[in-house]
């Protein structure tokens, strides 16, 4: 299970809107003879993919899966029936799907004389690539992360506007390989006009990831035709607004996107409880003064704070990831545990 929940993590971006799954077969003899993850939308899913490499080794095997097989006929075939077709003897998941359209995969199986063991490594997987996915489910949009490259005394740029580069090349690294997981970026028109970015996934090499982003730029103000999120290399988004809510809506089967910034941009989505995790990457520096990392005009005293609860402390070369995951969830599902002031 381990294995097929790391190999899902290569799903992740490409597979939406459909869940980030992985699948390995294994023969009588307990071998792996395949393993497979979910290919794009109208591709075939990861027990399909792996049954594929196993062929005939799958007769008689077991399938170990991190999400129930689908058992509804959509751009492809269910996969209850693709795993019975191979002779699979053995099905092992980690979570039932939620998805009552897709469900019914362990029942179908069963049904078949075909051994059906659920919750394998559920924990794990639950908090592996499916997370989001799964946030999606429950809460009807996406998983939304906050990223945060400062100084530890969180400034983002100098007082005369420098800023690269606060963060070394591993968090950097780390960050373009999130990148190529994700379904959008999201930045403000401020940080087009002022840094020029390319807001795509780039390999140490500077060659492009095979996946990308789609680019969301959040403002009134006009992208220059000179800029480089114009570049083609993935579709861009401008939303002519400072509405966070409005970028939801805007992608309607995103289950993941980042919130890159900048200040203001980030407050927003604070502001409107649209923050369901934090990254922060923080530098060995301090500046003293220059741009702070984050802007919430709402915030007028400590108790207004927004509340986070740290999941995980990274070393990056000589920088810090810090990964805080929402304290509390409202009743709505919309973020980290302040009631929404509109809706």
């Amino acid at each position: 299970m381990l294995l097929a929940i790391a190999v899902s993590a290569d799903a992740q971006g490409i597979s939406t809107p459909n869940p980030p799954v992985g699948a390995v077969i294994l023969d009588r003899g307990g071998e792996v003879a395949g393993v497979g993850y979910t290919q794009p939308p109208g591709g075939p899913h990861a027990e399909v993919v792996a049954l594929r490499e196993a062929g005939e080794r799958a007769r008689g095997g077991t399938a170990i899966v991190t999400l129930e097989p689908c058992n509804h006929t959509g751009r492809t075939g269910p996969c209850a029936e693709a795993l019975i077709d191979a002779g699979i003897a053995e099905v092992r998941f980690a979570v039932a799907d939620p998805n009552p359209a897709a469900a019914g995969g362990a029942a179908t199986l069963r049904a078949a004389g075909i051994r059906v063991e659920a919750g394998v490594g559920e924990h794990e997987a639950r908090s592996g690539p499916l997370k989001h996915w799964l946030f999606r489910q429950q809460h009807g949009r996406p998983f939304v992360t906050a990223k945060i490259a400062a100084t530890l005394d969180g400034r983002i740029a100098a007082p005369d506007g420098t800023s690269q580069w606060i963060t070394g090349p591993s968090a950097r690294e780390h960050a373009h390989r999130q990148r190529s997981q994700l379904d959008a970026i999201v930045v403000g028109t401020g940080t087009v006009l002022a840094d020029n970015p390319s807001l795509t996934a780039r390999h140490p090499d500077g060659s492009l990831a095979q996946h990308q982003p789609i680019r969301v730029v959040l403002g009134r103000r006009q992208i220059p035709a000179t800029a480089t999120v114009r570049d083609g290399v993935s579709p861009l988004l401008h939303i002519a607004s400072r509405e966070p809510r409005e970028v939801i809506e805007a992608l309607p089967d995103a289950l993941h996107i980042l919130v890159e910034g900048g200040p203001a941009i980030i407050g927003a989505f604070l502001a409107a409880d649209l923050v369901d995790e934090v990254q922060a990457y923080l530098a060995p520096t301090i500046l003293g003064a220059g741009r702070a990392a984050v802007t919430d005009v709402e915030v007028t005293t400590l108790t207004q704070a927004h509340g986070f609860t740290r999941t995980a402390v990274r070393e990056l070369g000589d920088d810090l990831l810090v990964t805080l995951g929402a304290r509390t969830e409202s009743p709505t599902g919309l973020g980290a545990g302040r009631s929404p002031k509109s809706t």
